[in-house]
């Protein structure tokens, strides 16, 4: 009878438990090779969507190489592309740069990625190199060899000799570009910006964000296209974040003071389950419509 009883339960948990759990996101998109059959659309948020129709950034063009493409990671919405080109162009014009090199953009179907970001998931975010391009007949294997430079020191309070005015006038022209929401950078770069901008052109400032792991490229984000009614706009603005102030504050500094030697304190006991991330996300934790994205030809 006992055994009966066991048996029995046993059967009830088997039922009640799942066979398998539901396959991470990450993985799902990174298996794609190719983008969805779809028009182009930037769906849900930076760090939590997908983008359907994506286009790949030539490889190589007259002002830009592609660099890594081993990671199939050369795919953007078309004002994404756009914009990089622009802005190569423009790179190209500054003295010791032959244009610009291009690090990642997103997945053929945006999505979580493998590994390496949270964000990059609708086609709208893009890294740029701080090594000033010398060449633009890169081979695919010197893409993969080659690496950038960083622009800080290893105490990361202060920028480096490779930190040139060059790459201040790309990251003010990249900043002053009506498309672009922000653009991220090592707290030492915005602060020797903020030290050299020249009063009545600071406003460009604004749209410069520090953040750790961007000393060797700077990440630029695109405010969501026109008429993108699935793409999730980023908040709050930057128009709102200090009311057009350059964020050469407190703040800013910051960075280089509690955030590299951050006061001792009790670590407090974590609340609830685990937040999700790009790493844990399932597709139910998308937008509906990227399983569209995913099942399209």
């Amino acid at each position: 009878m006992i055994a009966k009883f066991f048996a029995a339960a046993l059967s009830l948990t088997l039922i009640a438990s799942p066979v398998a759990s539901e396959p991470l996101a990450r993985v799902l998109f990174g298996a794609k090779s190719a983008p969805s059959e779809q028009a182009p659309s930037a769906i849900g948020f930076y760090s939590r969507g997908c983008a359907a129709g994506l286009q790949a950034m030539p490889e190589s063009g007259p002002t830009w190489q592609a660099m890594r493409l081993s990671r199939n990671r050369n795919w953007g919405q078309p004002e994404m592309l756009s914009y990089l080109q622009d802005l190569s162009r423009f790179a190209a014009s500054l003295p010791g740069w032959k244009g610009l090199y291009i690090g990642d953009i997103s997945q053929p179907r945006g999505g979580p990625m493998t590994g390496g970001h949270a964000s990059h998931q609708i086609g709208l975010d893009a890294d740029i190199w701080m090594l000033p391009p010398k060449r633009l007949d890169l081979s695919r294997s010197e893409r993969e060899k080659i690496s950038s430079i960083s622009v800080r020191t290893a105490d990361q309070r202060s920028v480096n000799g490779n930190w040139t005015p060059q790459h201040m006038a790309l990251l003010r022209h990249a900043a002053s570009d009506p498309r672009v929401d922000r653009i991220f950078v090592a707290a030492a770069a915005k602060i020797a910006m903020c030290n050299t901008a020249p009063r009545g052109d600071r406003a460009w400032l604004q749209k410069i964000r520090p953040i750790y792991g961007h000393n060797t490229h700077f990440h630029v984000r695109l405010k969501c296209p026109p008429g993108a009614r699935y793409c999730e706009t980023q908040k709050p603005t930057v128009a709102q974040l200090s009311k057009g102030g350059d964020g050469c504050d407190d703040t800013l500094m910051w960075w280089v003071t509690d955030y590299l030697n951050p006061p001792k304190t009790a670590p407090k006991p974590p609340k609830g389950p685990p937040k999700k991330t790009a790493k844990t996300y399932v597709m139910s934790d998308l937008p509906s419509q990227c399983r569209a994205v995913l099942s399209s030809r």
